[in-house]
């Protein structure tokens, strides 16, 4: 590799595989040199376009962290809908609504055509010469910006996009690259490394007889829910599989439960312990754990359990029969089970469960591990949001990029992060749409969507060995003075780097000459150009890698939960549950207006927030539905309207997250309300995680009421007749149908 001025082993490290655990022989890129080739855009319909002839090209779905891969369907130069794509282990042919909806992101009426400057207290129009001159006067090399004044704040990122940011930071000396996602599953995955060693394990559902989730939402915001449904089916076939779901807030996954078990939030480990209090009774499971867990766990008897989680106390005992029973079962933790303070310890407490059954290696074992960490997934974190806050708040950062994160939208008030970054002289967002971060950015550049770009992505829940889902253009780009985020970061490396980068024009050849040195991992045998054309042609990229080997290890302090009771402060007497809801996540996608009008699968509620709360509840407090309510915590107040809801507990309320947006654009601007701004700053001591379910909040009725606009209109019945009969879920009792 002469050519490129680097050795091999740098020359792999800039293409994000260093470090590579297989041995990558030859060079693979020698027909990609400057001049040499002529790069033409893989969209241009001159040569193909057959008049109302649709055409289907591979890509990735980018709309959550699944990395599911899809198929485009093109007509006429215009990407028109998504499907699933069936060369796709992750996805296996299908795809969600979400994933629909990203053609609608491709033609939303609000996206940012072109780069915007801080003018006065406003951004105006600059041309892309501008903004790159000004980003080089700002943030290049004569700048004097690098080590600790810098930092770069991105979402989830894996893939070659995540080693060009990290080669930049790497050019500017700095180690602030703060990972953010809102919904982070970082107590999640705390617990996991503690008990398996792994940060997530792979889940056999089709293998289990039983399910029991403790407020998984693994259908509807799971780590991988279009994979899980899949899974799911199989796991619903004969012999048909039973499926628990304890929680303090119906989810989708709780709405096909067959028993559905309200519990007070924060006491689930609690109730995992006085389940396994009955397991250990039985004379199989008598020696699976060390004495001195046994012991700890011995006085959790169903009574104390139900003095403790407001859960009958036949209900432990039904359901250690219903695992004892009904063998091999998977037992998991979600959302609301970790996000309190002791988060990590009531998930540790939840696969207790696992260990005593003996579930690990029959239906939980090791992911495959990627043989290229540096593409390899690194999940986002409250920790990093708080880290970088702590920086700007100090003064200590003079330039700062934002790419896939609102953290001016999402952070909770009692943080201060939209004045702390105020306080930073030189602020870049990178995004489809100036949202309420970019807005207080000095300049704001124009990227383009999923459907219009190249990239690669790997998912953190690999089903079987790592695939690598690829991005490729289904269409021309609709503005001309959009980017490339790739394009954008490589300009930026080869102000600092020229050398190093100097053999690749642009993104589309520098992840060519990536993906080209991948083919001994895939022991492909053909040619370059024909391994780069077939790995756009099917989407994907399987590596048959070594399973990671899991254990199932326990310490009795992380099993020391503590009693929680159901009132802890009277003037904040309600557990306030802020609920995602799978098509809104953490409201980045609110500004569709596809989505805002597909109604809430529980409520069938449309264009709003709302706040459920328990029939019993707002019958005792004068309550009705569309009645406007001040849920007041510590830290601020919403006014919002009451949705009489029985699948929640009665001591709990939930608002949905997603809404609320100052900025985003017209289908979300003023719609409904932002859960995260009242957000308390309880934090999982383990982690120092955001405790997401750790608020308490006050309710008081208001004299304002309003109708509660849902997807059947103010009554169920349609045109005057009641085509669709439904049962409200006090009436089925789902808590009672196993």
């Amino acid at each position: 590799m002469s050519e490129s001025g680097i050795n091999r082993r740098d020359f792999l490290k800039v293409l994000g595989l260093g470090g590579s655990s297989l041995a990558l022989t030859g060079c693979g890129n020698t027909d990609i040199r400057s001049g040499d080739e002529l790069i033409m855009p893989n969209v241009s319909p001159e040569d193909f376009v057959v008049p109302g002839l649709s055409v289907f090209y591979a890509s990735t779905c980018t709309q959550c962290g699944s990395a599911c891969g899809v198929m485009g369907r093109v007509r006429e130069g215009r990407v028109l809908k998504m499907e699933g794509n069936p060369q796709s282990k992750i996805s296996g042919g299908k795809i969600c609504g979400l994933g629909q909806a990203a053609v609608q992101v491709q033609y939303n009426p609000d996206r940012l055509t072109q780069p915007m400057m801080k003018v006065g207290n406003g951004l105006q129009p600059v041309s892309w010469d501008k903004a790159m001159a000004t980003l080089n006067e700002k943030v290049g090399p004569k700048s004097g910006i690098k080590g600790e004044n810098f930092a770069f704040m991105t979402g989830a990122m894996s893939g070659h996009l995540k080693v060009l940011v990290q080669n930049y930071l790497d050019s500017l000396d700095s180690k602030n690259h703060f990972a953010y996602e809102a919904l982070s599953p970082s107590i999640g995955f705390a617990a996991n490394k503690q008990v398996y060693g792994v940060d997530m394990p792979r889940l056999h559902f089709d293998k289990a007889k039983l399910i029991v989730s403790f407020g998984s939402d693994f259908l509807g915001t799971g780590a991988s829910p279009v994979h899980f449904a899949a899974e799911y089916a199989k796991f619903r076939k004969a012999p048909r599989g039973t499926l628990v779901q304890i929680e303090p807030k119906m989810t989708m996954t709780g709405a096909n439960a067959d028993r559905w078990i309200a519990i007070i939030p924060g006491t689930e480990g609690i109730f995992a312990l006085g389940v396994a209090n009955q397991l250990l009774k039985h004379s199989e499971f008598t020696n699976t754990v060390p004495a001195g867990i046994a012991s700890l766990v011995s006085k959790y008897d169903p009574e104390t359990v139900s003095q403790i989680t407001g859960v009958r106390p036949e209900l432990v005992g039904h359901v250690a029969s219903l695992l004892w029973e009904k063998t091999p079962s998977i037992v998991i933790s979600g959302a609301s089970a970790e996000g309190h303070a002791h988060g990590v310890q009531n998930a540790v407490a939840i696969q207790l469960l696992n260990k005593i059954l003996g579930n690990v290696g029959k239906t939980i074992d090791g992911q495959a591990k990627s043989p290229f960490p540096q593409i390899a997934p690194e999940a986002g974190s409250f920790s990093s949001l708080k880290a970088m806050n702590d920086a700007m708040g100090g003064g200590k950062l003079q330039a700062v990029f934002i790419h896939g994160a609102n953290p001016v939208f999402t952070a909770p008030s009692f943080m201060g992060f939209r004045d702390n970054l105020r306080k930073v002289p030189f602020k870049v967002a990178f995004v489809n749409a100036a949202d309420e971060t970019a807005q207080e950015c000095d300049l704001v550049l124009p990227i383009l969507t999923a459907v219009e770009e190249f990239g690669s992505n790997i998912a953190w829940y690999q089903p079987e060995g790592v695939e690598i889902t690829m991005q490729q253009p289904l269409m021309n780009k609709l503005y001309p003075d959009t980017r490339s985020m790739g394009d954008i970061m490589l300009d930026l490396v080869k102000q600092r780097r020229a050398d190093e980068y100097k053999n690749w024009p642009d993104f589309f050849s520098y992840l060519k000459a990536a993906v080209i040195n991948m083919k001994p991992a895939v022991k492909y045998t053909d040619t370059d150009e024909h391994f780069w054309y077939d790995t756009l042609s099917s989407g994907v990229i399987h590596i048959d890698a070594p399973q990671e080997q899991i254990g199932d290890s326990f310490a009795e302090a992380a099993l020391s939960l503590p009693e929680v009771q159901n009132v802890q402060d009277p003037k904040f007497p309600f557990y306030l549950v802020p609920s995602e809801r799978h098509y809104f996540r953490d409201g980045r996608h609110a500004n569709c207006g596809w989505l805002q009008e597909s109604p809430d699968p529980l409520t069938t509620i449309v264009w709003d927030s709302w706040v459920e709360i328990h029939p019993k509840t707002a019958a005792s407090m004068g309550i009705k539905e569309g009645d406007y309510l001040e849920i007041a915590s510590q830290n601020g107040t919403l006014k919002v309207k009451a949705y009489l809801f029985p699948g929640i507990h009665p001591d709990a309320v939930s608002i949905p997250l997603g809404q609320g947006h100052e900025s985003l654009g017209r289908f979300a601007n003023g719609v409904g309300v932002n859960p995260f701004t009242i957000l308390n700053p309880v934090f999982e001591k383990d982690t120092g995680e955001l405790a997401m379910f750790g608020t308490r909040v006050s309710v008081k009725k208001t004299s304002d009421s309003e109708i509660v606009v849902k997807d059947e209109g103010p009554v169920s019945t349609q045109m005057g007749r009641k085509l669709v009969v439904t049962l409200p879920a006090d009436v089925a009792q789902l808590s009672k149908e196993i």
